[in-house]
């Protein structure tokens, strides 16, 4: 079953996550180390069960929404992208992404993804900060964050534990003022 688009693109579109979902590629990206090199996964193996799991338990919170990233063209899921702890009183949450499909890195999807994501954000949830924190060695989401708009606001040394390693977490944001001007 196909869902249809929540936000449109001109080479993507964002959709709820389906049922179907979970039987696709999507469980496997959250088994492939390199996909996961720069982020918290990869430290279980993830299956069906569990991808089944998440995508019922996102569609049903408030306080976060979870897109799959799909290719117009393709018709094809090539990641997730979210904004978690939205908060209401403070106008703020976190930005999530999770470009599984390699073959759509470096072609500027997670970018076109995430300005559709923030716009969203800022317009429709009334937010006034996004805020994201990623490895300081996770060279493609430290771009993605820069190119988004957002600056860098510190670094949390040795934060988080990484295949055998301490690494550290640069924290980034964006201010809806700061990302409409960008």
């Amino acid at each position: 079953m196909t869902l249809p688009a929540f936000l449109q693109g001109p080479r993507i579109y964002l959709r709820a996550l389906a049922d179907s979902d979970a039987d696709g590629a999507y469980p496997g990206w959250l088994n492939d180390a390199e996909v996961c090199a720069g982020n918290s996964h990869h430290v279980f193996p993830y299956g069906r069960e569990a991808a089944l799991d998440f995508i019922r338990a996102s569609r049903q919170r408030q306080d976060s929404l979870t897109l799959a990233i799909m290719l117009t063209v393709e018709q094809r899921h090539v990641g997730n992208i979210s904004l978690n702890q939205i908060h209401a009183r403070h106008r703020s949450a976190e930005f999530a992404i999770l470009l599984g499909d390699r073959s759509a890195w470096g072609k500027g999807v997670g970018e076109e993804a995430g300005r559709l994501l923030l716009q969203h954000g800022f317009d429709a949830l009334g937010l006034h900060r996004v805020h994201c924190g990623t490895f300081a060695d996770n060279a493609g989401m430290i771009g993605l964050a820069r190119k988004l708009g957002m600056r860098e606001e510190g670094r949390r040394v040795e934060a988080a534990w990484k295949d055998g390693r301490f690494v550290d977490v640069i924290e980034f944001a964006v201010l809806r003022n700061e990302f409409k001007a960008a």
